[in-house]
C-alpha cells in the first residue's frame, strides 16, 4: 500500500509507518517515552529527510502521549502539578530550540546535527539504561536480593529556592528543578522530534527523586503539551510537518499505548529495561555507520 508524502516528496509503504507508529506506541505505554527517539531514526533509515522526520515524529508523539496519559490517569499515575510546572519549562525550551533548528537550517547543517545529537544521546542513555538494567538482573540470578535504592534528590535540586509541595511524587522541593528539566527536554523535543522521555523519566527518578508510581504517567503528561507546542512551531516556522507521515504514525501509536501499557502491568521491569536498552544501542551503532559512509542520494529535498 504506497502512500505519497506531500512534504517528503516520496512514495512510502503505508503499513510500514502504521507498524512504526504501533512500536512508538507500545514503548510509550511500557516505558513513559514518546518514542520519537525511535521514531526519527527509524524514518530516517526508511529513506525520510531528517527535518521532515523530526518534525512528522513530534507530532505523532503527541497522540501516544494522550492514549498514555489517559491509561494511566486512571489509576491516579499522574502527578498534575508537577507535570504543569514541566510543560511551562518545556513550552520555553521549545521556542529556544525553534530558534536553534532555523539557525541550523539557514546555514544547512541542521540533517548532519540531528543525526550527531542521536548518536550522542542514544549511545549514553542506551549504556547507562544497559548498566542499571543488568545490575538489577544479576542478584536474582545469584539467587540473592536485589539492594533497595533509596529514593533521594539531588543534592543540587535540595540547594534551590522557593520549595512547593509535590503531593502526588512525595517530594517538597524547588520548582525551579523541574522547569529547567522541562526546558531542556523542550529544546531537544524541537531539534530531534523526540518527546524527550528517555531522559526525563530517568531524570525524574534519580535527580528528582520522585515516587515510580507516578513517573511514566507524569513524564507522558509533559510530553503531551510540549510536543503540542512543538508541532505547532514546526508548523509555523520550519515548514516540515508532513500530515500525511504524522497521520499514519498517529493511527498506529494511539492503538499501541494501550496494549504497551497492558504489557508494564505483566512483565517484569528490568528485563524490559534490558530490551529497550539494546533495542537503543543497535540504532545508535546503525545511525554512527550511516554518518560515516557516502549517502545512497546525494542530496536531500529540503521543505523550503
Amino acid at each position: 500500500m504506497d502512500v505519497y508524502l506531500p512534504i517528503a516528496n516520496l512514495s512510502v509503504n503505508g503499513l510500514y509507518i502504521v507498524l512504526l507508529g504501533g512500536l512508538t506506541g507500545i514503548l510509550s505505554g511500557l516505558f513513559g517515552v514518546g518514542g520519537g527517539f525511535l521514531t526519527t531514526p527509524l524514518l530516517i533509515f526508511y529513506g525520510i529527510p531528517p527535518t521532515v522526520a523530526a518534525a512528522s515524529a513530534a507530532t505523532q508523539v503527541t497522540g501516544a502521549s494522550v492514549s498514555g496519559v489517559i491509561a494511566h490517569s486512571r489509576r491516579k499515575g499522574v502527578d498534575y502539578r508537577m507535570g504543569t510546572v514541566m510543560v511551562a519549562g518545556g513550552v520555553v525550551g521549545a521556542l529556544i530550540g525553534a530558534a536553534l533548528f532555523r539557525a541550523l537550517q539557514a546555514i544547512g547543517q541542521i540533517d548532519v546535527v540531528i543525526n550527531i545529537l542521536y548518536v550522542l544521546m542514544l549511545g549514553a542513555i542506551g549504556s547507562l539504561m544497559m548498566r542499571e538494567a543488568l545490575s538489577a538482573i544479576r542478584p536474582g540470578m545469584a539467587g540473592s536480593a536485589a539492594p533497595v535504592r533509596k529514593r533521594r534528590h539531588h543534592p543540587l535540586v535540595a540547594s534551590l529556592p522557593y520549595r512547593w509541595r509535590f503531593y502526588a511524587s512525595g517530594l517538597y522541593i524547588s520548582p525551579l528543578a523541574p522547569a529547567i528539566l522541562g526546558m531542556l527536554v523542550g529544546i531537544l523535543t524541537m531539534l530531534m522530534g523526540v518527546g524527550g522521555g528517555f531522559l526525563l523519566v530517568p531524570a525524574m527518578l534519580y535527580i528528582l527523586g520522585m515516587a515510580g508510581n507516578v513517573v511514566v504517567g507524569t513524564s507522558l503528561y509533559q510530553i503531551l503539551f510540549v510536543t503540542m507546542v512543538t508541532t505547532m512551531t514546526h508548523a509555523l516556522t520550519t515548514k516540515a510537518v508532513d500530515l500525511v507521515l504524522a497521520a499514519l504514525l498517529l493511527l498506529g501509536s494511539v492503538l499501541g499505548a494501550q496494549f504497551g501499557t497492558q504489557i508494564a502491568l505483566k512483565a517484569r521491569p528490568e528485563y524490559l529495561r534490558l530490551a529497550l536498552a539494546a533495542l537503543v544501542l543497535l540504532i545508535a551503532l546503525r545511525m554512527l555507520y550511516g554518518l560515516g559512509v557516502q549517502p545512497d542520494e546525494i542530496y536531500t529535498v529540503a521543505p523550503l
